[in-house]
């Protein structure tokens, strides 16, 4: 009986010293998981920082070279080393705001017909082919729209939208000019095509989310299947519809080779959504190869940090209206 005891004595202690360990070991994984997880978020911010700080120096030569008047001027003339970066970034606002009034509604009816109206065996093809969209090179949607989509504007298109709405006031100066086929239209329609993906894509998984105990009651008193969408659905998941229009915005603002094939590469600035133009990412890509001396890069490098700060700009808004209607929704 007594050794019975002494040996209870002597397992007390072990025992605790055995979970004092395991919970020291946890504490030890827990610490290096976080000090890990910690590491990787500051290695983005070092390599961001980095980014922005090769972008800076190799386009000061440029800003000291022209100043400001290289945002707002519309020469670009290598030989005679005149840059100015006007012609680019209005084609890669005008480009993206037509792809993004193009593919925001169609994505958003996409993302609905197949949460609300879509059969149950029809839903699961229409959204892989949907997201397929996603998928495909830009290449090919470059090449895709040189040789069938341009020539199918040019003959059908174009010529319709000049003689309907070429004479139509205030309008008018957008649809003038001949029918090239590429230009600042064609480059914003295949945008739509490229960025519709992440908009019915990210739409549907937040309607998807909706709680059916929302949709059921307000069907329960009386409402339509687009009542039901417009208020319940849709401002329950506007924060992630949000997320998802600022997402594709992102892609449309940067993308570079398929805008390349169908734009036209002209630096002017016309008033016509049918003529030629050319966006930064499409100059970078045509020009930087062939850029001969240090001022002729830095100005291909200052269109870079551009349409950095430009989408740096777009991601800032789109994040303070997040907190705005988080903010709202309390």
């Amino acid at each position: 009986m007594v050794d019975i005891a002494m040996q209870g004595r002597m397992a007390a202690p072990a025992g605790a010293v055995s979970s004092y360990a395991v919970m020291r070991r946890l504490r030890s994984r827990d610490a290096g998981f976080r000090y890990l997880t910690r590491g990787a978020a500051v290695l983005v911010l070092l390599l961001l920082g980095g980014i922005l700080l090769s972008l800076v120096q190799g386009a000061l030569p440029a800003f000291r070279a022209f100043g400001f008047n290289f945002l707002v001027t519309s020469s670009w003339n290598p030989v005679t080393e005149v840059f100015g970066a006007l012609p680019a970034v209005y084609g890669t606002l005008i480009t993206s705001f037509i792809a993004m009034l193009i593919a925001i509604p169609i994505g958003l009816m996409i993302a609905f017909f197949l949460t609300e109206l879509c059969p149950a065996w029809l839903r699961s093809p229409i959204g892989i082919a949907v997201e397929l969209l996603a998928g495909i090179p830009s290449i090919i949607y470059g090449i895709w729209g040189l040789f069938i989509f341009a020539p199918f504007l040019q003959a059908h298109i174009e010529p319709y939208l000049i003689s309907t709405l070429g004479n139509v006031p205030l309008i008018a100066p957008l649809f003038s000019g001949a029918p090239y086929g590429i230009g600042l239209l064609t480059a914003g329609l295949i945008l739509a095509i490229m960025v519709l993906p992440f908009v019915s894509s990210i739409s549907r998984d937040v309607f998807e989310a909706v709680p059916p105990v929302l949709k059921e009651a307000a069907y329960g008193i009386g409402c339509t299947k687009w009542e039901v969408v417009r208020n319940v659905v849709l401002p329950y998941s506007r924060v992630g519809v949000l997320g998802g229009v600022m997402l594709a915005l992102g892609r449309a603002l940067g993308e570079t080779m398929a805008i390349t094939f169908v734009i036209g590469n002209a630096h002017r600035i016309s008033a016509s959504l049918l003529a030629p133009g050319t966006t930064i990412s499409a100059t970078i890509a045509n020009e930087f190869t062939e850029a001969v001396g240090d001022l002729y890069t830095s100005a291909l490098i200052a269109l870079g940090l551009i349409l950095f700060v430009i989408t740096f700009i777009v991601l800032a808004i789109a994040r303070y209206m997040l907190l705005r209607i988080e903010r709202r929704i309390g």
